[in-house]
């Protein structure tokens, strides 16, 4: 959108100078280890045309002083909301919002001209960004909303106003702030709570938690996914004889027909059924969309696969959490491989629930055949130790406290024909064990 601040027109809003385009705005915002005030004068150098200050940096440019710049970012991404007028589909969920944000984004595009978050900018200051940032012909905004206490959905709604909400999943990210499934599922539910009885709910009919959201919306729902929901008196987009391949995945769609999605594992189906079930809601008819559906790709670090030397390597190292690293052990499990080797790191924001969750994911790992289990960093090596309670062979489970020394170690241990998964939390940086094994 384009934006009169300080007497400038602006193409694009930054609160990074690093990122800041020809004719951004750089907005300074003050944060427990960083101040913007001390990159005013860069992202000038870089071509910013004026910024959103709390205090004055002499000589650096055309500069707006406001009380609170964070404040003036939100207020302001509120504003512009309601100027531009056009419909928000809004994305929350413990886990796949960014992929189902952008298959859903892919896919609507071939109607309407279709603006998104960027990459994951899904809280109190990306939320805003991704409002102020779309191009004013967008005629859809598709926006990542995350949380981690209760209550911040309910108010990045009030900025996004979505007119179609998207829930993917309760699951136990963030399970340390909230204390439980049931108050994450409320956290959760915020979202819909948020839509006036025009908007539309599209909800996992797949998880019960989910799918009870529609009992508290009055409008329209849709539910998505792979059960039977011919009991349930709403509208859904049901996917049958799904086949998982290794590039991707086949599923059917009652009175459409078959569609072939490159998202791997049961995942990537659910993110390409979240999108049809937007599209559905949007009037689109979904038999058009089998190419758009065709062309989807996953974002960086979540579902890609690469192969190397004759071995199979899953790269989802952006996050995890007990769901994620399940669904993703199921992948693995399913690749056609001599050895699987699932690489995990620590899954963080468990609270008091790190220990048992850890061990019920590396227990998992063992039932699901999984040949070695290497663990990284912290809570980690319980998932070893469980591992190795639930049958895998001494030799077969490893802990190592950082990520580069992970990656060496399997780097000696992998051969041809090995499948490997790589994953972990943000924070447990696993994607540096992933490089050490590649170079």
């Amino acid at each position: 959108m384009n934006l009169l601040v300080a007497g400038k027109q602006c193409t694009s809003v930054s609160t990074d100078s690093r990122t800041v385009a020809a004719g951004a705005l750089f907005v300074a915002l003050q944060g427990p280890t960083h101040d913007g005030h001390d990159h005013v004068r860069a992202a000038f150098a870089r071509g910013a045309v004026a910024a959103v200050v709390e205090r004055e940096i002499e000589g650096a440019g055309p500069q707006l002083v406001v009380p609170d710049a964070l404040v003036w970012l939100q207020q302001r991404s509120k504003q512009e909301r309601e100027r531009w007028g056009g419909l928000v589909v809004a994305i929350t969920g413990s886990a796949g919002k960014t992929t189902t944000k952008d298959a859903v984004a892919e896919v609507i595009s071939r109607r309407y001209r279709t603006g998104k978050t960027a990459g994951n900018y899904n809280n109190h200051i990306g939320v805003p960004l991704s409002i102020l940032n779309l191009a004013d012909d967008a005629e859809v905004a598709v926006i990542e909303i995350g949380m981690n206490h209760a209550g911040e959905i309910r108010e990045l709604a009030a900025l996004a106003r979505p007119d179609i909400a998207v829930v993917t999943n309760v699951g136990s990210a963030h399970i340390e702030n909230l204390g439980s499934l049931e108050e994450i599922a409320l956290a959760k539910r915020e979202l819909i709570e948020s839509l006036g009885p025009a908007g539309i709910a599209v909800l996992n009919g797949d998880d019960e938690r989910v799918r009870a959201f529609a009992d508290v919306h009055p409008g329209r729902t849709i539910l998505y996914g792979t059960g039977d929901f011919s009991s349930i008196e709403v509208a859904h987009v049901r996917a049958s004889n799904v086949e998982y391949l290794s590039e991707g995945s086949r599923f059917d769609v009652a009175d459409v027909g078959s569609f072939f999605c490159p998202l791997p594992a049961r995942g990537g189906v659910m993110a390409a059924l979240a999108a049809l079930a937007v599209a559905k809601a949007l009037g689109m008819e979904l038999n058009e969309l089998k190419d758009a559906v065709a062309a989807l790709q996953p974002p960086k670090m979540r579902l890609v696969r690469m192969e190397r030397g004759g071995m199979v390597i899953w790269n989802d190292c952006y996050n995890s959490n007990p769901e994620a690293a399940k669904m993703m052990l199921d992948l693995l499990a399913d690749t056609p491989a001599t050895r699987r080797i699932a690489v995990l790191g620590e899954m963080l924001e468990l609270g008091r629930w790190s220990e048992d969750l850890h061990r019920e994911v590396g227990s998992y790992a063992a039932r699901r055949g999984i040949s070695v289990l290497v663990g990284i960093r912290g809570a980690a090596r319980h998932l070893v130790d469980a591992g190795l309670d639930a049958g895998l062979a001494p030799g077969a489970a490893h802990f190592f406290p950082e990520p580069s020394e992970a990656g060496r170690f399997v780097k000696t241990l992998a051969k041809s024909g090995d499948a490997l998964l790589f994953k972990g939390s943000r924070g447990t940086r696993v994607e540096l064990a992933l490089e050490e094994f590649l170079n």
